[in-house]
């Protein structure tokens, strides 16, 4: 798999988006965003979409969501059980939701129901198996410390979760036992406190993470972006 550190996801998603539009001729596409209220809006010009996002029924999440422009409709709430469609999308993406939700399995089994054979998920999410990450979800005062490190998240300091699908090898893990395919595998730096005015020191400290893990903890990146899709065969399992 490419492991592509110089390329935004947002870029490589709004590509490989277009490049579904071309290939069915025009009609429209249907998009699901789950996690609206924490991601960026889509780069969908000249093509002809419809966008529904879903998240959870947070403040900082709810006042995000109705900011965004790209978005058609929007639904917020317990994501086990928010209305969608089975095989009703032709592309999903899946936006830093996986490592901050429990049941995170369950939610993307219902992701990948609304679905479509042949269709498109499209995954960001920060890395179980990062320093970054294990900052993350280890740190004490942790809302404090990351406004310190870094910029204010619009959404608001949200859980640290990450259980095991919101790894390379657990996402790598459940596709295959899906029968979902990877195309694309990135590691990538997005977050906020590795890119904030004290990057430097956060790097440092992962560095630092990294190595005394001997090599289990990843310094070097902290976001997953992964393009995937659903077979069209039916040898696929059906989910």
């Amino acid at each position: 798999m490419p492991d592509v550190r110089l390329t935004t996801a947002g870029g490589v998603f709004s590509q490989r988006i277009r490049e579904q539009w071309n290939e069915q001729l025009g009609r429209r596409l249907d998009i699901l965003v789950a996690g609206c209220g924490r991601g960026i809006p889509l780069e969908l010009d000249q093509i002809e979409a419809r966008v529904t996002g879903v998240d959870e029924d947070r403040p900082g999440l709810r006042a995000a969501t109705k900011a965004r422009a790209d978005l058609d409709s929007w639904s917020l709430g317990d994501l086990r059980s928010v209305p969608l469609v089975p095989r009703s999308y032709d592309v999903v993406c899946v936006e830093f939701l996986l490592e901050r939700i429990p049941h995170a399995e369950l939610v993307l089994d219902r992701m990948v129901n609304g679905l479509r054979p042949g269709g498109l998920l499209l995954i960001r999410m920060r890395d179980r198996k990062s320093a970054y990450g294990f900052l993350d979800r280890k740190a004490v005062c942790r809302g404090l410390l990351w406004r310190w490190l870094g910029p204010a998240d619009v959404a608001g300091p949200l859980p640290a979760i990450y259980e095991t699908v919101s790894s390379r090898e657990g996402i790598h893990a459940y596709c295959l036992m899906r029968g979902l395919m990877i195309a694309e595998d990135h590691a990538l730096t997005s977050g906020p406190a590795r890119l904030g005015p004290r990057g430097g020191f956060v790097a440092g400290l992962c560095r630092t993470v990294g190595g005394l893990s001997a090599g289990r903890l990843a310094p070097d990146h902290d976001e997953i972006a992964l393009v995937i899709r659903k077979p069209q065969h039916h040898f696929a399992r059906l989910i």
